[in-house]
């Protein structure tokens, strides 16, 4: 048995019911994405179902250009998120089986936003200067200061609305190894915060042509119970992960992972895993959604991304054999239509594909650990603590 879940990074589908809590009532990155570009035209997702799935949420918006078929490959469905939060982290973490009430600590915008004792005890440790210390978006941040962090080699530290310590410094100038370990410091000092990531966020260049490098790392906080993975792991089933699925997961319960950069070299090591894959489970995140073009509020690359992931689907599907099984969700929205260039407070879609099967509509599953369960089910493993399985 061959069981493929893939997270297409912030493809939210709607407004969640508690959107307007995080400040997101409005928000719905697949519709709004739709509008903006004058309807998408994605064939191999409108066969799986991709247009079945309005109906099922919460705020049904329909996808311009993205049909419901009456009888669709895969199952289809909607989740909504339970943990507290709307991070990658999070979502990921739920999707996994585990439930975060509460939810991690958030630093405040500032500047400053870092404790003192934080930042005295970071720079200590390093020895380099910590510029920056508010909440930014990576791009702006690095064009506001890169040139003072290049000319003195320090660090430029920010965070966001989610539970982040971002650490970015030009390569040129400061190896990445050391920015790397000065990430592990950070990790260690902000876990009496409970902080879910601390990012390494490389740069290179020169003042007006500085660009942020592939070499992004996660760092995340270690989570509290075990996940499917470790459960799989622990049972002899083979793990495999895609993209920064090690990093999310603290490299914990993964048999194999491919720390690809981007979605075309996650989907060459989709492809390259299933090639010799017998059995077990492999977990990939495609990351360009949100990191490319949800935060830079970009819709049309959006849009772009998605046609590009199409067209990768049309090829992939038919390699699938009989007792395969391919899960297509999403961890959280990021509307590029929306203000801000934070992620947003969405249900998530779910697109369940086994070959020779027919497909049913799965619903709204409250708590995206429902994946889990099912996962779960699948391989035989004991029930989870929490969530149903859709098989």
């Amino acid at each position: 048995m061959r069981t493929f879940l893939i997270v297409l990074d912030s493809v939210g589908v709607g407004r969640a019911p508690d959107a307007a809590d995080y400040g997101d009532e409005g928000a719905a990155t697949l519709p709004h994405i739709a509008e903006a570009v004058g309807g998408l035209r994605l064939p191999t997702f409108e066969k799986l179902g991709l247009g079945c799935i309005p109906p099922v949420t919460p705020d049904p918006l329909p996808i311009r250009g993205i049909s419901a078929v009456p009888d669709p490959l895969a199952s289809f469905g909607a989740m909504q998120e339970v943990s507290q939060g709307k991070d990658t982290i999070t979502g990921h973490w739920e999707i996994a089986g585990l439930l975060l009430q509460p939810g991690f600590h958030l630093f405040p915008p500032g500047p400053p936003s870092f404790p003192d004792d934080l930042v005295a005890a970071f720079e200590r440790e390093t020895g380099r200067k910590l510029i920056g210390n508010k909440a930014a978006s990576g791009t702006g941040i690095i064009e506001e200061l890169g040139a003072q962090a290049t000319r003195d080699a320090c660090w430029i530290a920010y965070t966001s609305a989610d539970s982040v310590f971002q650490l970015a410094a030009n390569i040129d100038v400061v190896p990445l190894e050391d920015l790397y370990r000065a990430c592990e410091i950070a990790r260690r000092l902000c876990d009496p915060h409970r902080v879910g990531r601390v990012i390494a966020r490389p740069f290179r260049g020169t003042p007006g042509r500085f660009h942020r490098t592939e070499d992004r790392r996660d760092y995340a906080f270690m989570p509290d119970e075990p996940t499917i993975l470790e459960r799989l792991h622990a049972g002899g089933v083979p793990v495999y992960a895609v993209g920064k699925i090690e990093d999310i997961f603290a490299h914990r319960g993964i048999t194999k992972s491919d720390h690809t950069g981007n979605n075309q070299a996650s989907q060459r090591a989709v492809e390259q895993f299933a090639a010799e894959m017998t059995r077990g489970l492999l977990f990939a995140n495609f990351i360009d959604f949100d990191m490319l073009h949800g935060h830079r509020r970009d819709p049309t690359g959006y849009a772009e991304c998605l046609v590009q992931t199409d067209q990768w689907l049309a090829g992939f599907l038919p390699t699938l054999r009989p007792g395969d099984t391919l899960i297509i969700t999403a961890d959280h929205g990021n509307d590029p239509t929306f203000r801000g260039s934070d992620h947003t407070r969405e249900v998530v879609p779910l697109l369940v594909y086994q070959p020779g099967r027919s497909s049913r509509n799965l619903g709204l599953r409250i708590g995206y650990y429902d994946v889990a369960q099912s996962i779960a089910a699948q391989f035989g493993l004991s029930s989870l603590p929490r969530g149903w399985s859709f098989f």
